[in-house]
């Protein structure tokens, strides 16, 4: 059994390390060492490489971790993620400043996100039969949204909500059948694990994540990384979901221009829908 230390919860994450970090023995004390001096580079790591650099073995950091009060290496990431500094935005502030925040954070994506993986995620969707979207907590609004959007285009597409349903899905792929994927962290147990149903079927696994050295990043088959936004609501993320939300639309654009037009048909659909004003 892992032994805690206690600390403050309501302390800041780079305080509560120093507030812990002297209760670790030697190799424990080395990861919050090298934790505490490079916070931003830890941001970007995975288990392995935070390991290397302090110089013991990678269960030694998840045990350093829960010791310094975090389930693991995933959540002190994220915790480490959201305690980071804001960088200032070259652009003059807005009247809200929540608008000048997420024009930082989708400069931020734009910049982190690789074309050519669009451009492979596009060629999978556009050239598959059946396409499941998985994704929970925050990251399943966008994928409803993005499920939405691609059925419109004459896909089919599932994009189940419970959790097992997700699971199930993925366990009845076959080749040639693709999985779009979304977690901010890159580590949700739930979609890991639907995702490791994906390569076990041989389907192709897309995911969209914040982190390229995350557990989702090690299975997918397409990479779609958008980064961090520098500034990080206490439990949602939402500026780096601005960042997943760009993504998608990526791909769902691609997609469509490789499409047969269905927007004369679709449109009748939104007309029909709509109330004449009496």
């Amino acid at each position: 059994m892992v032994s805690m230390t206690r600390v403050d919860p309501n302390a800041s994450t780079i305080a509560r390390l120093r507030a812990a970090a002297g209760a670790l023995g030697p190799s424990e004390r080395r990861v919050a060492d090298v934790v505490l001096s490079r916070p931003e580079a830890v941001v970007e790591w995975s288990t392995s490489e935070l390991a290397q650099i302090a110089g013991t073995a990678p269960a030694t950091v998840i045990r350093a971790c829960q010791s310094l009060g975090f389930r693991g290496f995933q959540h002190l990431r994220l915790e480490l993620a959201r305690a980071l500094p804001a960088v200032a935005a070259d652009e003059p502030a807005t009247a809200l400043p929540a608008f000048t925040d997420a024009i930082e954070a989708l400069r931020h994506s734009a910049a982190a996100v690789d074309a050519e993986a669009i451009e492979a995620a596009v060629a999978a969707v556009a050239s598959t039969h059946r396409i499941v979207l998985v994704g929970n907590g925050f990251s399943g609004p966008p994928l409803q949204d993005a499920a939405l959007r691609l059925s419109t285009l004459g896909r089919r597409v599932e994009a189940p909500i419970d959790v097992l349903g997700q699971q199930f899905a993925c366990q009845s792929l076959r080749p040639g059948d693709v999985t779009l994927a979304l977690s901010y962290s890159g580590a949700n147990t739930h979609t890991l694990a639907a995702c490791r149903a994906v390569s076990a079927a041989g389907a192709t696994l897309i995911a969209v994540t914040s982190f390229a050295q995350s557990p989702i990043a090690r299975l997918a088959d397409v990479l779609v990384v958008t980064g961090q936004a520098n500034r990080v609501h206490d439990v949602d993320p939402f500026l780096t979901r601005l960042g997943h939300l760009v993504a998608l639309h990526a791909i769902h654009d691609g997609v469509a221009r490789r499409s047969p037009s269905t927007v004369p048909g679709m449109r009748e659909v939104v007309a029909d829908a709509l109330a004449d004003d009496a």
